[in-house]
């Protein structure tokens, strides 16, 4: 293994935590918030440090490293940024251990937003917009290695080449940059129309960091204390809306190049929420339009918050939704949206097959040109099963935590899909900070495991343990 060329890479993803630790300082030193000052001063000292020591160990290697290599890259950017967002928690006055700390952050850079705090609003200001800064990192982090990592044609269970995605046109390297501003304007303008609709200025900053990154941190206790009107809901909607879609859809809208018509992954993710709900608004005849349209958009974007608290009965509707996901270029988690569409019209077409031999069946993707092969079927169905592989092994883990079977089994597929526990799925908080270390860590394993792929684990361990 290249190790040298790993650290290269590695040293450039300190970058944005020395940044946000730079801002904290300015942060801290104009609101005189000098409680954490000094944890975050030794953070930007680490990462600085690290990172650029990381480069000069790996600048003179190859550049070049293999997708197995890009995979192990990935996990060890997933623990060296969480590492670095963990030391703030743990250096400051509210006496949190290390496993709570790198707990806490681990949550925050995958988008997960399980959190080991009790009562957010009584944090440090500087703390709480740490903790938005983490999921905002990972989020940016996410969309790089889709498009830097995830684009393997021999290992492309990602299926990017299945949707519109503008680094077909450019290199890696142009699109991310792309991407950054995009990310960077995406991030301004939820912003802005939180401003817009009168939320509170510290909240609608930590807001806007959390929705463009369908992350689950809030900057209070409650969505409830922030969102107060109808007209910051409906912001709050299309904020959501944004975060499923494709991550070049909006930079396409006001493209000269007219490549609007080619999201049809996009449109047909709109048409599902919308009968979706529909399909809402007749089982739950008390909460209002928006508010139906709330949850439905907060599930599918994997984010999970939301203002209100549903039946358990029909909680199992809306953990189904995250387990769908929104669209491949974006930062939602879970199976995806276009592998749920080809395992479900492979299987329509097989049965179809069966009643009516002579039919001739359309095969393609969506309204697209673009058809369904074997191999899309295989690396569908292989991502399925695997999801429910993962989803076996950590709930038995949570068992032995004395978590309840129904709570084990909806915490596991939170996890895996990078959703945070909210009204939606489950009727009684979990406790994080008092679960057994073993639980903590195999949950933090298994929240980057829903960002990469249970597959990569298998492909490293098949390339490493078993090369014959």
């Amino acid at each position: 293994m290249n190790f040298k060329s790993l650290t290269y890479y590695l040293s450039f993803f300190c970058l944005p935590v020395s940044f946000f630790s730079f801002l904290n300082i300015l942060y801290s030193s104009y609101f005189d918030y000098f409680l954490n000052l000094e944890s975050y001063a030794i953070t930007l000292f680490v990462s600085l440090i690290l990172g650029g020591s990381c480069y000069f160990l790996g600048k003179n290697a190859e550049k070049k490293i293999s997708f197995y290599e890009k995979i192990i890259l990935i996990i060890l950017v997933y623990f060296f940024t969480s590492f670095f967002f963990s030391i703030p928690y743990y250096l400051s006055n509210y006496q949190i251990s290390f496993i709570n700390s790198f707990f806490e952050s681990a949550s925050g850079v995958t988008g997960t937003g399980f959190t080991i705090f009790e009562n957010i609003k009584y944090l440090d200001p500087t703390l709480i917009l740490w903790r938005s800064a983490s999921q905002w990192v990972g989020g940016l982090y996410f969309l790089i290695f889709l498009i830097l990592f995830f684009t393997n044609s021999q290992f492309n269970y990602k299926l990017n080449n299945l949707v519109f995605n503008n680094y077909r046109e450019t290199s890696g390297y142009k699109a991310c940059i792309k991407l950054f501003f995009l990310y960077i304007f995406s991030t301004l303008l939820i912003f802005i129309m939180f401003t817009a609709s009168k939320i509170r200025l510290f909240d609608g900053l930590n807001l806007s960091m959390t929705v463009v990154s369908t992350g689950g941190f809030l900057s209070t206790n409650s969505l409830n204390q922030i969102i107060k009107n109808h007209a910051q809901e409906v912001v709050l909607a299309v904020s959501f809306l944004l975060s499923i879609f494709n991550t070049f859809f909006i930079f396409n809208i006001f493209s000269k190049k007219n490549n609007i018509k080619d999201h049809y992954e996009d449109y047909t993710l709109f048409i599902l929420v919308i009968g979706l709900t529909i399909l809402s608004m007749l089982m739950f005849k008390d909460l209002n339009t928006i508010e139906n349209l709330l949850n439905i958009l907060s599930s599918l974007s994997n984010s999970g918050l939301t203002k209100n608290i549903i039946q358990a009965n029909y909680s199992i509707f809306f953990l189904f939704l995250t387990t769908i996901g929104g669209s491949v270029i974006s930062n939602t988690s879970g199976i995806k949206f276009l592998r749920v569409y080809i395992l479900l019209k492979t299987s329509f077409i097989e049965i179809l097959k069966l009643v009516k031999p002579n039919t001739v069946i359309n095969q393609n993707i969506l309204f697209s040109e673009k058809k369904i092969n074997n191999d899309n079927i295989k690396l569908s169905f292989l991502i399925f099963i695997s999801f429910f592989i993962s989803l076996l092994i950590l709930s038995s883990i949570l068992l032995i935590d004395n978590i309840s079977f129904e709570n084990s089994l909806k915490l596991s597929v939170l996890t895996l899909t990078n959703t945070t526990i909210s009204g939606l799925y489950l009727s009684t908080n979990i406790d994080f900070s008092n679960l057994l270390t073993s639980s903590k860590l195999f949950i933090i394993l298994f929240m980057i495991i829903g960002k990469i792929e249970l597959i990569s684990i298998f492909l490293i361990i098949k390339k490493f343990f078993f090369k014959n």
